[in-house]
């Protein structure tokens, strides 16, 4: 195996080749992996056909000039010479037939006689006269007279078709010439889309450029996911479209495109992706499509470069080279580094796992815990719910790290299990006043109260709150709030003060 070194900034990544010598060993062939079929290609040519159209097919000819504008450039070059060439030999057989009637090619040399042509004696001589007329060479030769009033309209007549034909078919080779289609050749998009944290949010990411001075005015760029799925009553849609959004709502799809951009879309609970991480993602079959387009600053015209990326083509795990240097003066593109890519630290689990995973290891599951044990029991009720959770061994489901960072500390794990419930938080205890008497509750509340007052239930009730303040003023103001650590009687008009503190009193 031979390595190739390729610098990216101040990291090296190094690509093993297999070497064709004979001095290694060959290994049996890996089998080729099978081509994915797709919808539309890296150049942007759709895979689509239609067929069986049937009597429909007569809609083609009712849009005459659009048909032959999307034909291809031979079909376009073969249908502008036959049309011509068979307009010419039809138009001078039309000037034959009346030389032919008249007596014309019999009277050729007779200088008394004056012919409906002058110098028109064959089939020949009247195709150049046509040729002459039509292209308005008038070499002087070969003339119409006024003693053939058919002639004259036949001049007429031609003239028209002539015009016509030229407006016709001149006007689409114009229109052909000038399609905005090969602008489109100096849009690039990035070989592969990458998937990678951005902002501290995972994201799907891609890379366009504009190889071009001039601008595209009005930059637009749009992704669709195209998958198959099927419906819970049963329907199968192949290739579903569904919408990606890469800032539609903040403006983000409309692009300045002078130097290469990275188009992002974040996977959240909106996103397709949602639930996409790197092990489901070998096993899905989907293709991203994606369609910019913009007005070009030359011609005026509107001009569309598409692109797809499938399931292989998105790399897990990587980031996009930086291409944009500062020089003297300028900046400057090194479209060199356009495609390149490197691999950057990325959780391999999907949005959704890690969002239950954050669910799971937070403080502020146990009220939620607590109020679906039942109306009765306080504390005794958290304390099953804790036990249910753990004994449904919803963990399992996570990964490794996951699985480490939920479970606690390594100085824990030789605890008993019910001192890591005593000792895992106490804040269901604080939550069990609710179920207690309105008495107690405010007997309980009010400072300066003993504990040997209370009764039983209350004292449990106020050692138990002890520590719960403790880890309340250990959380942010936000979380403090929603534990329940204070009343907020600062954010209280006066009067509801006032009466917040008689009901203690």
């Amino acid at each position: 195996m031979s390595a190739l070194r390729k610098k990216f900034g101040d990291d090296y990544q190094v690509v093993t080749t297999s070497s064709s010598g004979s001095g290694f060993n060959q290994g049996p062939p890996e089998k080729k992996k099978k081509k994915r079929q797709r919808f539309v290609d890296k150049n942007g040519r759709c895979n689509v056909q239609h067929g069986n159209l049937g009597g429909e097919s007569s809609r083609y000819l009712s849009d005459l000039f659009t048909t032959l504008v999307d034909l291809k450039w031979r079909w376009n070059l073969f249908i502008f010479i036959l049309t011509y060439t068979v307009a010419w030999l039809f138009m001078a057989s039309m000037w034959w037939v009346i030389a032919y009637i008249r007596g014309d090619l019999h009277r050729t040399h007779d200088d008394k006689y004056t012919p409906c042509v002058a110098n028109v004696y064959n089939f020949p001589s009247a195709f150049l006269f046509f040729i002459e007329t039509e292209a308005t060479i008038g070499y002087g030769y070969r003339y119409i007279t006024d003693k053939c009033p058919e002639g004259i309209i036949l001049f007429l007549f031609q003239s028209i078709l002539g015009s016509i034909v030229d407006a016709f078919l001149i006007g689409c080779m114009f229109i052909k010439m000038s399609q905005p289609k090969k602008r489109a050749e100096t849009l690039m998009f990035s070989e592969h889309a990458v998937i990678s944290m951005r902002d501290g949010k995972l994201t799907l990411m891609f890379r366009v450029g504009n190889l071009r001075n001039s601008h595209m005015v009005s930059a637009q760029i749009r992704c669709k996911l195209l998958k198959s799925r099927q419906t819970p009553e049963g329907e199968f849609l192949p290739l579903d479209q569904l919408e990606l959004d890469v800032g539609f709502s903040t403006g983000a799809d409309q692009l300045f495109l002078v130097s290469p951009l990275t188009i992002c879309h974040v996977i959240d609970t909106k996103s397709p992706f949602y639930e996409l991480s790197q092990r489901s993602r070998q096993t899905e079959q989907y293709e991203i499509v994606v369609i910019l387009e913009g007005i070009v600053e030359t011609t005026g015209m509107t001009c569309q470069a598409r692109t797809s990326y499938t399931e292989d083509e998105v790399l897990w795990g990587h980031r996009f080279f930086p291409v944009i240097s500062l020089e003297e003066g300028f900046f400057k593109v090194d479209y060199s580094q356009f495609h390149a890519t490197f691999e950057v630290p990325t959780p391999p689990y999907s949005v959704k796992e890690a969002e239950d995973a954050l669910l799971l290891s937070s403080p502020l599951l146990a009220p939620s815990l607590c109020n679906s044990g039942g109306g009765g029991g306080g504390g005794g009720s958290s304390l099953d719910g804790l036990e249910a959770l753990e004994d449904s061994d919803a963990t399992a489901k996570l990964p490794a790290k996951l699985q480490k960072m939920t479970g606690g500390g390594g100085c824990r794990d030789g605890l008993p299990r019910k001192l890591l419930r005593m000792s895992s938080t106490t804040s269901e205890m604080t939550y069990s006043l609710g179920d207690l008497p309105m008495k107690l509750q405010r007997i309980s509340s009010v400072p300066g109260v003993s504990d040997d007052k209370l009764p039983p239930l209350g004292k449990a009730c106020r050692v138990g709150s002890e520590p719960m303040s403790q880890s309340v003023a250990d959380l942010p103001p936000k979380l403090q709030r929603l534990a329940g650590g204070g009343r907020m009687d600062g954010h209280l008009p006066p009067k509801l003060r006032k009466m917040n503190s008689d009901r203690f009193t």
